[in-house]
């Protein structure tokens, strides 16, 4: 098992954070960026206190809007690793503040499209390193923009960099209760990854829902989803075309990230890895450390 460098965007956050502690169990280099650096420990873990491995993690501050505030850092690296974006838009902000309506609110919510970048992230160009500009009137950080239009920049400038390997973390479905955008955005940035930045192992991670104790509100929402991926099981996965990620087999976000630190050793790990496939690296994983 040789060692690596990696790079983490937003391993500040509840599953990025795992990603760099498994990375750092095998001795690799490991280096995360977000705009606030160093992770709130109390919203990632059960401790305000950060743990031992965390001082082996080089947190650096960047915008991943801002490409020239993060591409020095992808020098090197043998991956880099997309772990950020949002689960639900900000729509409801102005239905609170009384500058929209609670129709208006909604319908903007689950509008059937909206604007990412200003510029397509791909013709910036590799000696521009331009900004993503949020299109929408109000600046609105929307699916388009984070879920897709960054990630297909920070591939991008993985490969300028000549970074062989890149992970997405996406997602196995949409779901009922999310506007479809969700996950039709992360869908496009795989596509986009695979199709225009070919000199790049591309892996795009698809977990259903995520839990761990750490955040005891997710216990009940992962039980609830065993029951329903149990039933849509029994059912032949007629429930899935309904349902989506409510159907899919939760994953603990450790497994998931031991199995992205195990694809990216892996190089004959390349393309959408879903669950089951998710959950035999993890596998191997384990095995591995016990060797």
């Amino acid at each position: 098992m040789s060692k690596k460098r990696i790079v983490v965007c937003g391993g500040n956050g509840f599953l990025g954070s795992r990603i760099c502690k498994s990375a750092i169990s095998r001795g690799w280099d490991v280096t995360s960026f977000s705009r606030s650096g160093a992770p709130n420990w109390s919203s990632v873990t059960s401790s305000t206190t950060p743990p031992s491995w965390s001082t082996s993690v080089t947190w650096e501050k960047a915008d991943m809007l801002k490409p020239a505030t993060y591409k020095a850092l992808l020098k090197d690296a043998d991956a880099v690793v997309h772990s950020t974006g949002i689960l639900m838009e900000a729509d409801y902000k102005g239905v609170l503040t009384g500058k929209e309506s609670i129709w208006g609110g909604l319908s903007r919510a689950f509008s059937a499209t909206k604007v990412g970048s200003r510029t397509d992230p791909l013709e910036r160009g590799e000696e521009v390193g331009g900004s993503l500009e949020p299109g929408e009137r109000d600046g609105q950080l929307t699916y388009e923009l984070m879920n897709r239009d960054s990630a297909i920049t920070l591939a991008q400038e993985a490969s300028f960099q000549n970074v062989p390997s890149f992970v997405y973390i996406s997602a196995a479905a949409g779901a009922p209760m999310l506007p479809k955008r969700y996950i039709t955005t992360k869908r496009d940035a795989e596509s986009t990854i695979s199709s225009s930045l070919p000199k790049l192992r591309s892996i795009f991670i698809r977990p259903g829902f995520l839990y761990d104790s750490s955040r005891s509100f997710t216990l009940p929402i992962a039980f609830a989803g065993a029951a329903g991926n149990m039933v849509n099981s029994m059912v032949g996965g007629r429930l899935t075309a309904l349902a989506g990620a409510a159907v899919e087999k939760p994953l603990k976000a450790d497994l998931v990230a031991e199995a992205v630190v195990e694809a990216i050793e892996d190089e004959g790990v390349k393309g959408v890895v879903g669950t089951q496939r998710i959950e035999d690296l993890a596998n191997v994983s384990w095995r591995r450390g016990m060797l």
